[in-house]
């Protein structure tokens, strides 16, 4: 209490402090004011700067942590303080307990108040931290109202009543939006958001089930225990006595009728029935919840499989329908199913599609930069273009016995491992002559298109999967798409490639002398297309523009020869009229004579 006590008045102060208007800071200057200024005026300005760094931010841990403090306050109101209104052999036993509990509550509700005075919000994605802003939308709020009806001293009533009475205490019930808070940060923070939300319902269910068996037997004790079927019974008689078997049985009747088995008693007076009748309703609503929400649930958590069955069975059809032989059925099946075990069977770009570019960069960058780094024409390469490269990674996964690439082959991508071992066999698919690892690449010099390369762009042996193997694949097309926009890192590329080609003892050095004036003429060509291509845009738009342009021009001119034509119209109609005095307007005659 203490505590709570002085942030309340450090609060109050602060308050008072800023609705002071400029007449509250108007003050009479004398030397010994200004000694006393001088004297203070540092410390103050300290102190205050610091108050003013105590903004609570609602997506920080400590937030969070101290939701968790509040809602374990606000279930011990929900749950004990309705039970000691009605039990009062659970009231009278532990009172001296239940007081420090009762008073650690409000000492929480009270500081609650105090940071939620303190939490910021988000305005146009900036953090709020303006004080008066803080205290202005808070209080406009409904949250406010609870929360001020919650801490307001009930229990003052002790004094007259006695401190048997924790009904003065309910107030304290109206805390929940605290605890809703909590729950719904913590399905946004878990990992398993089904399962906590089956959790979430399961409490609600047994607060309501606690509350009806309290109020069951506050009933049986205003009616009196044991005066008919229905109430509690009588509680001298065995089994009935002690407070664990009276709220058990409370427990057990509450939960019978809200699940609407029945099979108790039928009430007898007119309150039990209309109690009963409550009961059920509440009942029935219960049991549509707990359907609704669980099966909505169980769909979402199987939602996933059930796509990818669907897929499996599309596969399966399919090759039922060509005819597939059973050994390649075999396999694809058991891709699947390596898929599935793995946690491999979800699309990365179908899942990351609904992000912004920015941050699907930066998880790219997260899961793939440090494995593109090890690639060896990659390392010190520039950020950006690295950024580049790792958006355009493709995990791609090989089943045991799988080519990866054979001999001869053209070379369009290269490979990083992920997971899994690869073999470089000879042709004849047993022996082997290498073993690669995770963290290993191959491919990388065929995809740079190096002028004098022995190699040229084809693969220079066969590399097969050993079993399930996890690789990333980056293609030729993709890498010539980044580089185009890091002109020097392409530069740098390819003669970091001539060097290890060159340590290799595979660069053709006259080859390369040829093929460097032929890539002259290339880019020579290459550039020329573009202008062209940029001239054929360009003219194409002149064009668009002079067609619309003749088209506006030709609207005029027959709007124009449209009024010149209305014009002269009506100048022969006047003509017409003055050359003939005799025609005379049919609504003035001439008068008889």
């Amino acid at each position: 209490m203490a505590v709570s006590g002085s942030l309340i008045l450090v609060f109050v102060r602060t308050v008072r402090s800023k609705d002071d208007g400029p007449a509250g800071r108007e003050r009479s200057v004398s030397p010994q004011s200004v000694s006393e200024d001088q004297l203070g005026g540092g410390n103050r300005e300290s102190r205050e700067k610091k108050w003013d760094l105590f903004v609570v931010s609602p997506s920080d841990d400590v937030y969070y942590r101290w939701l968790f403090v509040i809602a374990l306050a606000v279930l011990y109101n929900w749950f004990l303080v309705v039970a000691r209104a009605c039990f009062d052999e659970l009231q009278v036993s532990n009172y001296i307990c239940w007081l420090v509990l009762d008073y650690l509550s409000d000492a929480l509700y009270i500081t609650d108040t105090c940071v939620r005075l303190r939490t910021g919000f988000l305005e146009q994605g900036l953090l709020v931290k303006d004080h008066a802003k803080l205290r202005d939308s808070y209080i406009r709020t409904l949250q406010f109202k609870l929360d001020l009806l919650s801490i307001l001293p009930t229990d003052l009533g002790y004094i007259s009543t006695g401190i048997h009475t924790p009904q003065l205490r309910f107030n304290r019930l109206l805390r929940f939006p605290r605890m809703f808070e909590f729950f719904d940060r913590t399905e946004t923070r878990t990992n398993y958001p089904n399962i906590f939300r089956i959790c979430n319902l399961v409490l609600y269910i047994l607060v309501i089930i606690h509350w009806n068996a309290c109020i069951f037997y506050a009933i049986s004790k205003s009616l009196g225990f044991g005066s008919d079927t229905w109430v509690f019974p009588n509680i001298s008689k065995p089994g009935y006595s002690t407070l664990t078997q009276s709220y058990v049985y409370c427990l057990y009747w509450s939960t019978l009728t809200l699940t609407t088995i029945g099979e108790m008693p039928p009430p007898v007076r007119d309150e039990e029935y209309v109690f009963v009748v409550f009961d059920f309703l509440v009942g029935v609503l219960i049991f549509a919840t707990i359907v609704g929400n669980v099966g909505s649930m169980i769909a979402n958590m199987n939602a996933t499989r059930a796509e990818f069955q669907a897929r499996i069975d599309a596969i399966k059809h399919y090759m039922h329908f060509r005819k597939v032989s059973r050994e390649l059925e075999t396999r694809v099946i058991k891709w699947f199913d390596y898929l599935w075990t793995n946690k491999k069977a979800v699309d990365e770009q179908e899942v990351l599609k609904n992000l912004p570019n920015k941050l699907r960069a930066e998880i790219a960058i997260n899961v793939h930069l440090e494995t593109l780094k090890k690639v060896r024409i990659f390392q010190d390469c520039e950020a950006g273009l690295l950024v580049e490269l790792v958006l355009k990674l493709r995990p791609q996964v090989f089943s045991p016995g799988d080519y990866i690439c054979r001999k001869g082959d053209i070379g369009k991508e290269m490979y990083i491992i992920k997971e899994g071992k690869l073999a470089v066999v000879a042709d004849d698919g047993v022996t082997q002559y290498a073993l690669l690892t995770a963290g290993s690449c191959f491919g990388e010099i065929s995809i740079l298109n190096i002028k004098g390369s022995k190699m040229g762009n084809r693969r220079t042996a066969n590399i097969r999967s050993l079993g399930y193997s996890d690789l990333f694949c980056l293609s030729k097309d993709d890498l010539m798409e980044a580089v185009t926009e890091y002109p020097d890192a392409k530069t740098v590329l390819e003669e970091r490639g001539r060097e290890i080609l060159m340590k290799e003892g595979l660069l053709d050095e006259n080859a390369q002398s040829g093929g460097l004036q032929k890539e002259d003429t290339e880019e020579k060509v290459e550039r020329l297309e573009s202008s062209l291509d940029t001239l054929q845009t360009r003219f194409a738009r002149l064009l668009s523009e002079y067609t619309h342009t003749q088209q506006r021009l030709k609207q005029r001119v027959t709007l124009l020869e449209h009024f010149l034509n209305q014009t002269d119209c009506c100048a022969e109609a006047n003509a017409r009229k003055q050359d003939d005095p005799l025609q005379q307007d049919p609504k003035n005659p001439l008068p008889e004579s």
